[in-house]
């Protein structure tokens, strides 16, 4: 381990090989720091942080302090933070409470500054998001999914895999996956297809895509009538399926569609 003498770190805590902490960060007693991982100066790392393998947290970042939710009576719960994850400045990550004991932010993720994770969130692996992004409670964010910046997102809703949301957005129903979302209320505006390509998917993959979302989105107002239309007309793959299927089981309702 390497570590400045002016870092304050906890004698309890699990601290990896080749961990650098910089000076005036402090690591309370109930953490765990994988092998490789970058500490900046300034960083508080409080008690339930589980920290993975080769991260970068820099300066002003708090990671797993109490939750912000008044229901909260101590409970033993953790932030969970994944592989290669970088953690930019001034980030703030809370720990879970007894909604899922734990809050986890996913593998080879970026979080750039500022962003807020609240209490009990799920956020998947390859995730970035971007400058001011808020997370309230309770919410999932699936794989490889982008929030551009100032994007503010309501408790206990689900972003799909692989989607895209346009910066400034809020974000009060359910992202499937795969799309595109902006506008204000948020609104379908396409297939995340750039996004998709770049990630290896192929071109008869994006047009399966977006001719599933045509019938939810374009040719119906209403998704629900859209997935109706989309299960009568469009032959079986497993995008169909893990589309309509989020589609059909978000109590809280999916984004609209285009105007």
């Amino acid at each position: 381990m390497m570590s400045e003498l002016r870092a304050n770190i906890h004698p309890n805590a699990k601290i990896g090989e080749n961990v650098t902490i910089e000076p005036f960060s402090t690591v309370y007693g109930d953490v765990e720091i994988g092998d490789g991982t970058w500490i900046g100066p300034n960083v508080t790392i409080m008690d339930g942080a589980r920290i993975g393998k080769n991260c970068k947290i820099f300066p002003g970042a708090v990671i797993s302090a109490i939750p912000q939710d008044l229901k909260y009576g101590g409970e033993e719960t953790h932030a969970i933070i994944g592989y290669n994850t970088t953690i930019r400045e001034c980030v703030t990550i809370n720990k879970g409470t007894k909604d899922k004991w734990k809050t986890e932010v996913g593998s080879n993720c970026l979080l750039m500054a500022y962003v807020h994770v609240a209490h009990d969130c799920i956020v998947g692996n390859n995730v970035i998001l971007a400058n001011c992004v808020t997370l309230a409670g309770h919410l999932q964010i699936e794989d490889h999914a982008i929030l551009e910046g100032l994007v503010a997102v309501q408790q206990f809703i689900r972003i799909g895999a692989h989607s895209f949301i346009a910066g400034g957005t809020l974000v009060r129903k359910n992202v499937p996956p795969y799309v595109k979302a902006a506008r204000e209320p948020i609104s379908y505006v396409g297939v995340n297809s750039i996004g998709l390509r770049r990630r290896g998917f192929s071109d008869d993959d994006v047009k399966r895509i977006e001719d599933i979302y045509r019938h939810v989105y374009v040719l119906h107002e209403n998704p629900n009538k859209g997935v109706k239309a989309a299960e009568e007309a469009i032959d079986q793959s497993p995008f169909k399926e893990e589309i309509l299927e989020f589609i059909r089981s978000s109590e809280r309702g999916v984004m609209r569609g285009a105007s």
